[in-house]
C-alpha cells in the first residue's frame, strides 16, 4: 500500500521533468548551430581562412626581382652547411672549360677546347658570385638586341668585331645589331636568302645547329621564324660568345668539333651551318663533315657561308692563294656526294647542300660505314672517319627513319621512333598519357609561380627531360627548353628532337658546358634519386645554383626522403625554399620543391673554399 501510494504522489511532476529535458536540448541545439548559421563572427572567419588557404599557392616566396643584396644571417648552430661564396675571380667559372686546365691537353683537333673536368678534389665547394652591378636580363624580345654590360663586363669582342656588327657598346648596354662575319647587313636578310631554297617558313625546318656561333645571332633572329637553333662555340680569345648568345635569351652550349662526338643524339636536326666557323671541314678525311651528317635529318640540309665558298673574290682577304682554296672546295664537293648529300644552291657567299632522304636514293661506290650498333652513344666518344648509315627504308620515297610533320602539329604528334616501337618500354598509349601527365602538371606549376610562361622565364632548363612532355607542354615564343637527358638515363633524346625540342647528353656529376647565371628557371624531376649514389647531391645542387641567375626559381620533384636531403642542403645555399605535397595530394610520396635564388653580387673579401 505504501509503494503505491508513493508512485501516485510523484505523477505531477513528469511533465515538468519532460519539459526542462526538451528545453535544454533545444538550447544545446541551437547553441551547436549558431557558429554555422552564417550569422555569427565565427562563420566569417572561418569563410575567410579558407579563401586565403589554397595547398597550391605560394604566399611567402617572392619571384620577381628586386636587386637588392640580401644579408644571410648565419644560425649559431647552423641544421645545414652553410655554403660560402667563391672569390670573385671565379665569376665566370665553367669547371669543364677553365683556360689553365685546358692548356695542359693537346692543341691537335682542339683537344684542348674540349671538355675537361676537374677531378673531385679540385671541385669548387662554394658558391659562384654575380659580378658587381648585375641585372635581371632585358625581357623578350628586347632581350635579343640588348644586354646589361654589368652582367657580362668583357668589350674585347666590340672591338674585334667592330666592321662585322657583331656587338656594339653604348653607355652601360650592348647593343646587337644582328650582324655577322659573314651577313655584316643583318641576319635577316641572310635568313632571307637561305630561306628562298630551304622550307624555313612552312614548319617543315624547325631543328638548327650552328657550329662556331660566335654571338648567335643566326639563332636569335630565326627565333621569330619558330625555328630553335642549337649554337655553341669555344671558350676561347672570342671571349664571353657563348655567354653573350645565352644572356640575350638564345639557346647556346659551349662545345666544339674536336675529337669526341657532339652530345646530341643522331638525325637531330632539319638544318645546319656553317658562317666563317673556320672548321678544316677536309681534315682527317672529313671526320668533322661526317659528324655532321650523323646528326643531319635525312632530308636535311647544311649551309656553309665562309671559306672556301666565294674564294675568287676572298683569296686576298683570307690571304690564301687560289689553288690552294680552289682544292678545298673541290674536297669539300667531293665528300658531300660521298655521304649522299646534294648541292642544290651556290650563289655569292653562300651554298647549300641537301642530305637524301635514305641510302637507295643515292648512288654512291663502296665507303666505310660505321659499325657501331648504338649511334647514339656519344657522351666522350671518339669521332671516327666513317659514315652513319641511313636507318632501312622499303622504297625510294621514304623517308629514313620516319617523315615528320611540320611544326608545330610535329610537337605533339606520335614520333617516328615511339611508332616503331625504337624506345623501349615506351608506347604510343604511354607517350601520349605522359603528355597528359605534364600538362596536368604545368597547371599546378602556374598555380605555385604565375610569372611561369611569362618572360620572366626566358631561358628555362629541364635537368631529366625524358619524352620532353614538360617543354612540349611550356612551348611558347616566351620561353625555350634546354632538354637534358642524363647519361644514365634512358636514351629518350631522339624523342625529344622528333618533337621539334632541342637538348643534349650530360652527366651531373659534372658541370654543364655553359656560363654562370645563363639560366632563369630550372626543372628537375627524379634527377636526384637517379644520382644519390651516383655522386653527392650537393655536387648537383652547387651546379644549378652556379647556372641559375640571382632570383631565378628551381622546381623539384622527387620521393619524400630524398626531397627533405635536397631541402636540408639548399638550405645552406642562399636558397628561399619550400616543400609542397604533390598535386594529387599528401599521401603521394612525391613531392615538390620550390626555391628561388637570393640575389647578390660578389665582393673583393669573398673567400675560395674547396672543403667547407
Amino acid at each position: 500500500m505504501g509503494s503505491k501510494h508513493n508512485s501516485q504522489g510523484n505523477i505531477p511532476r513528469r511533465p515538468l521533468s519532460i519539459f526542462l529535458i526538451i528545453g535544454l536540448c533545444c538550447f544545446s541545439y541551437i547553441m551547436g548551430a549558431w557558429p554555422r548559421s552564417g550569422f555569427g563572427k565565427g562563420d566569417g572567419l572561418a569563410l575567410k581562412i579558407g579563401k586565403q588557404t589554397d595547398c597550391n599557392i605560394i604566399s611567402n616566396l617572392d619571384f620577381e626581382p628586386h636587386h637588392k643584396v640580401v644579408k644571410i644571417s648565419e644560425p649559431s648552430l647552423p641544421k645545414a652547411k652553410v655554403f660560402k661564396p667563391c672569390d670573385i675571380r671565379y665569376t665566370d667559372y665553367t669547371p669543364c672549360q677553365e683556360q689553365d686546365r685546358a692548356m695542359k691537353f693537346p692543341r691537335e683537333n682542339m683537344i684542348y677546347r674540349e671538355r675537361h673536368c676537374p677531378p673531385e678534389k679540385e671541385k669548387l665547394q662554394c658558391l659562384v658570385p654575380a659580378p658587381k652591378g648585375y641585372m635581371t636580363p632585358f625581357p623578350w624580345p628586347k632581350g635579343r638586341d640588348y644586354v646589361h654590360y654589368a652582367n657580362v663586363p668583357h668589350k674585347s669582342l666590340t672591338v674585334e668585331k667592330a666592321v662585322q656588327n657583331w656587338v656594339q657598346f653604348k653607355g652601360d648596354v650592348f647593343k646587337f645589331p644582328g650582324g655577322g662575319t659573314m651577313f655584316p647587313q643583318g641576319a635577316d636578310a641572310y635568313i632571307d636568302e637561305l630561306a628562298s631554297v630551304i622550307p624555313i617558313a612552312d614548319g617543315t625546318v624547325r631543328t638548327a645547329l650552328d657550329t662556331g656561333c660566335g654571338v648567335a645571332s643566326w639563332g636569335a633572329y630565326l627565333l621569330k621564324r619558330n625555328v630553335l637553333a642549337m649554337s655553341f662555340a669555344p671558350r676561347d680569345n672570342h671571349e664571353a660568345q657563348v655567354q653573350f648568345a645565352l644572356e640575350r635569351g638564345v639557346p647556346a652550349v659551349i662545345g666544339v668539333l674536336g675529337s669526341i662526338r657532339l652530345p646530341y643524339p643522331s638525325r637531330a636536326f632539319d638544318m645546319a651551318q656553317c658562317s666563317r666557323c673556320l672548321i678544316p671541314w677536309t681534315s682527317n678525311n672529313g671526320l668533322y663533315l661526317m659528324e655532321v651528317d650523323r646528326v643531319l635529318r635525312p632530308g636535311g640540309y647544311w649551309i656553309l657561308s665562309g671559306p672556301p665558298i666565294n674564294w675568287k673574290t676572298y683569296y686576298k682577304t683570307w690571304q690564301r692563294s687560289k689553288k690552294d682554296l680552289q682544292a678545298e672546295q673541290r674536297q669539300i664537293e667531293k665528300l658531300a656526294e660521298l655521304l649522299c648529300w646534294e648541292k642544290k644552291y651556290e650563289k655569292g657567299d653562300i651554298a647549300i647542300w641537301r642530305k637524301k632522304v635514305n641510302a637507295k636514293s643515292c648512288q654512291r661506290n663502296s665507303v666505310n660505314i660505321c659499325k657501331s650498333k648504338d649511334v647514339d652513344d656519344v657522351w666522350y666518344k671518339k669521332m671516327d672517319t666513317c659514315i652513319t648509315p641511313f636507318p632501312e627504308v622499303t622504297s625510294k620515297d621514304e623517308v629514313a627513319g620516319g617523315k615528320l610533320k611540320k611544326f608545330p602539329a610535329r610537337l605533339f604528334a606520335v614520333p617516328p621512333q615511339i611508332a616503331k616501337g625504337s624506345v623501349e618500354g615506351i608506347t604510343v598509349e604511354s607517350y601520349q598519357e605522359d603528355n597528359k601527365l605534364w600538362k596536368k602538371r604545368l597547371i599546378t606549376y602556374k598555380r605555385i609561380n604565375r610569372l611561369i610562361g611569362s618572360t620572366r622565364y626566358r631561358n628555362v632548363m629541364d635537368m631529366n627531360a625524358g619524352l620532353g612532355g614538360f617543354a612540349a607542354a611550356l612551348e611558347s615564343q616566351k620561353s625555350w627548353v634546354m632538354n637534358v637527358v642524363p647519361t644514365i638515363a634512358k636514351n629518350t633524346l631522339g624523342v625529344v628532337y622528333e618533337r621539334g625540342l632541342i637538348g643534349i647528353y650530360h652527366d651531373w656529376c659534372e658541370g654543364f658546358s655553359t656560363y654562370p647565371r645563363t639560366y632563369d628557371l630550372i626543372h628537375a624531376s627524379g634527377v636526384f634519386s637517379l644520382y644519390q649514389s651516383k655522386c653527392p647531391l650537393e655536387y648537383i645542387l652547387l651546379e644549378m645554383d652556379r647556372v641559375l641567375r640571382p632570383e631565378g626559381t628551381v622546381i623539384l620533384r622527387d620521393e619524400v626522403d630524398v626531397m627533405n636531403k635536397v631541402k636540408k642542403i639548399a638550405g645552406g645555399m642562399r636558397w628561399s625554399t619550400k616543400l609542397m605535397d604533390h598535386e594529387d595530394g599528401p599521401l603521394v610520396p612525391e613531392k615538390i620543391l620550390v626555391a628561388v635564388k637570393q640575389y647578390w653580387v660578389g665582393s673583393s673579401g669573398n673567400s675560395t673554399s674547396r672543403d667547407e
